[in-house]
């Protein structure tokens, strides 16, 4: 069984050269069809290995959900809005590359127990959705996570980890986070991390 949390850190031989490339993406706001804060860029970060790396230092095979923004650069500055907070991710594991200078780092990925239920994540056995008055995990999320993704009195934050220069962050897309606080004023200063969204790859998944 994968652990909840898993952090790796100095994990780019080269992380300056990911940042400087992670910059220059396009962060159009045209093309921004998100619902979390900041601007999602307009295509991946080419990061040479980056499934095989993580595969083998956790131990199983993955690949790239479908249908994510996987790789894909979030740059979040001061102010910035999104339609939701708190939520889960779509995929098996999910992780955070954190790409900002030392002297910016700050605030990090936040984790949270809902208040009413006192759950911190969707329960993986379906016994145990059941117990929390749920009769699928998908009515779980909606009553859950989507009723009160914005509405920060219903959540306790119960960890954060810190941001840190090329510091990745491994988790369960079930547990129930979201991104600390965001920064600055510009692509220079601001919030930026490369997400990562993994599925089991097929042949793992189907046990070939």
């Amino acid at each position: 069984m994968l652990p909840s949390i898993v952090i790796f850190d100095d994990f780019l031989m080269d992380p300056m050269r990911a940042r400087a490339d992670a910059l220059k993406l396009n962060y159009d706001p045209k093309l921004n069809r998100g619902n979390y804060p900041g601007l999602v860029s307009d295509r991946p970060l080419e990061i040479k290995g980056l499934a095989e790396s993580v595969s083998s230092r956790i131990g199983v095979p993955l690949g790239a959900a479908a249908g994510t923004a996987h790789s894909c650069c979030r740059l979040t500055r001061k102010g910035d809005k999104g339609r939701s907070g708190v939520h889960v991710d779509p995929c098996f594991y999910s992780g955070i590359l954190f790409l900002n200078k030392p002297e910016h780092c700050h605030g990090g990925t936040d984790f949270f127990t809902h208040r009413r239920t006192g759950l911190d994540r969707v329960p993986a056995k379906l016994t145990d959705v059941l117990a929390a008055g749920y009769s699928h995990p998908d009515a779980l999320i909606e009553d859950v996570v989507n009723r009160d993704t914005l509405r920060p009195e219903k959540w306790q934050r119960t960890l954060r980890i810190p941001m840190k220069f090329n510091r990745l962050l491994l988790f369960s897309p079930w547990l129930f986070h979201n991104s600390g606080p965001a920064f600055g004023n510009s692509p220079e200063d601001g919030r930026l991390v490369c997400l990562m969204f993994f599925n089991r790859k097929a042949q793992e998944a189907n046990g070939g």
